[in-house]
């Protein structure tokens, strides 16, 4: 699995890409997207909402199970990836490239990993 070193990662699964203008993107890991499946459908919050650090922002549904998608920020929703509304499955194809949401104002966040404990976290988790 592919976990880029300049992401920042959630236990609950979700990448986060910090901007220089101080936003943040936010993603499905592809650990994540393994273990779903494929995706069918995705639920994404509006542009203006706000999103609490470990707090669900939405959902996405695979052939599996519908899962909740948690914030690792707490900020404003700048952007929603609309492409996914119609094309969820642009996660399952390349989840590092496939965010979600921009978060802009951030005033909190979770406790991240970086990508190497990441990594060990998801061997601990399989075990």
């Amino acid at each position: 699995m592919n976990y880029p070193d300049n992401y920042k990662y959630s236990k609950s699964h979700e990448w986060v890409l910090f901007e220089e203008d101080g936003s943040a993107r936010i993603g499905l890991t592809d650990y994540a997207q393994k273990e779903l499946g494929d995706l069918v459908f995705v639920n994404l919050p509006e542009e203006g909402d706000e999103v609490t650090a470990g707090e669900p922002f939405g959902d996405v549904e695979s052939v599996k199970a519908v899962s909740d998608v948690y914030s690792p920020v707490t900020g404003i929703v700048e952007e929603i990836n609309e492409e996914l509304l119609d094309s969820p499955e642009l996660i399952n194809t390349d989840a590092n490239e496939a965010w979600m949401i921009r978060v802009k104002d951030i005033t909190d966040q979770e406790e991240l990993l970086d990508a190497a404990d990441y990594e060990v976290y998801v061997e601990t988790r399989k075990q």
